[in-house]
């Protein structure tokens, strides 16, 4: 019965999404462009839905993300190019191919096994490289953090945790010398090999580092935020104040709001 029901409002949402791309002056004049700014958008607010665990937030995001591709579906069509059929298809059959130890007879003992046989399936389908899937776009973070991921999936990898942090102890000593030459070129070229060694890094303690970073974000927000507040009520300028005094205000944010 579920997937009756969701199939109806699936098909509610491609005939409101015809019915918008007729009659609505705005939706007739969108390309896949125009929409392409407001997709990226769209994902970010679910990206913050899911950090803040706000369930309701969520679903409202997973519904706009759906009307966009329900609207790069329709224009696919306009032009000439693909309909929603075969891109649902499209995605089902990858997923049978992909999945051979569910779908055929291939046996796997493990997620690590799974994902191997993914890539291996994924060059045989005409991949140049396994980096191929990488997109071009990405922020730089997330795509080191799938760089590492795709290249350790066929081998290339530290054998245990050990060699990688010293690795990261390796590349901050190069950031450190860079830095006493004074050599701008060399500094930021070093900064980026620390930067994505601690990525590295991160990988092998099972964090994301995305996601690590986003948090230390917003608990520097929270924390500054509360240091405005307590200078404002305090009658205080916050811009003009010594550091010792910022840092008392900043040692109060960390109690009160963590």
């Amino acid at each position: 019965m579920q997937n009756i029901e969701a199939q109806q409002a699936f098909q509610r949402l491609l005939t409101i999404m015809d019915e918008l791309r007729e009659q609505c002056p705005w939706d007739k004049k969108q390309t896949i462009n125009t929409l392409r700014p407001l997709t990226i958008e769209e994902l970010y607010e679910l990206t913050d839905a899911i950090i803040n665990k706000d369930w309701k937030g969520i679903k409202e995001e997973l519904g706009d993300m759906l009307l966009h591709i329900a609207f790069y579906a329709r224009i696919g069509k306009e032009e000439g190019q693909f309909t929603m059929e075969e891109v649902l298809n499209a995605i089902c059959d990858k997923l049978v191919r992909r999945h051979p130890h569910i779908y055929a007879d291939v046996k796997v003992n493990n997620e690590e096994d799974v994902k191997k046989n993914w890539e291996q399936l994924k060059m045989k389908e005409g991949k140049k490289s396994v980096l191929e899937g990488v997109p071009v776009s990405l922020s730089p973070l997330i795509k080191a953090s799938r760089i590492q991921e795709k290249a350790a999936k066929i081998g290339f990898d530290w054998p245990d945790i050990s060699p990688v942090w010293g690795k990261v102890k390796e590349e901050i000593a190069e950031l450190q010398k860079a830095v006493q030459s004074n050599d701008q070129a060399a500094i930021e070229e070093e900064m980026g090999d620390v930067l994505f060694s601690l990525v590295n890094y991160a990988r092998f303690v099972n964090v994301d580092p995305d996601t690590a970073l986003e948090n230390t974000n917003r608990k520097f927000i929270r924390r500054f935020q509360f240091m405005e507040k307590s200078a404002l009520e305090r009658s205080l300028n916050i811009a003009s104040m010594p550091l010792h005094q910022l840092d008392e205000l900043w040692n109060e944010a960390k109690l009160v709001v963590g």
